[in-house]
């Protein structure tokens, strides 16, 4: 059975390094960007099985990076869990058309625990 893919838009590099180690370790195959400006391209050379996308990312920025995929015909499928510390992150999720979300500072076990629920496993 191939490995899920994972693709991770944020631009904290300690948050892109110990998402992928814990991700890789649990059998994902994981991918990286530190900027949103390419989301559309980036998703569609990766074909990721789910996003994690921090709202803060340069750019454009995790919402409206979340809008653009959501409203791409073959994109729109793919899960998206939004990573923010807003204290309105779940207002955010919504109106980005996010699946989950995820409040920084999250536990890896809450980040393992999200991503197995969205992958079904």
């Amino acid at each position: 059975m191939e490995a899920k893919t994972i693709l991770i838009f944020d631009d904290d590099i300690n948050i892109l390094e110990i998402c992928s180690l814990i991700l890789e370790h649990d059998g994902y195959q994981v991918a990286v960007s530190q900027t949103s400006h390419d989301v559309i391209e980036r998703v569609s050379m990766v074909q990721p099985n789910l996003i994690l996308m921090d709202n803060w990312i340069p750019s454009i920025g995790g919402v409206e990076a979340i809008r653009l995929l959501k409203a791409h015909p073959l994109h729109r499928y793919i899960p998206v869990i939004l990573l923010s510390a807003n204290y309105n992150i779940e207002k955010l999720a919504a109106d980005a058309g996010a699946d989950i979300f995820l409040e920084k500072p999250f536990s890896l076990d809450d980040l393992e625990k999200v991503v197995k629920s969205m992958l079904g496993g």
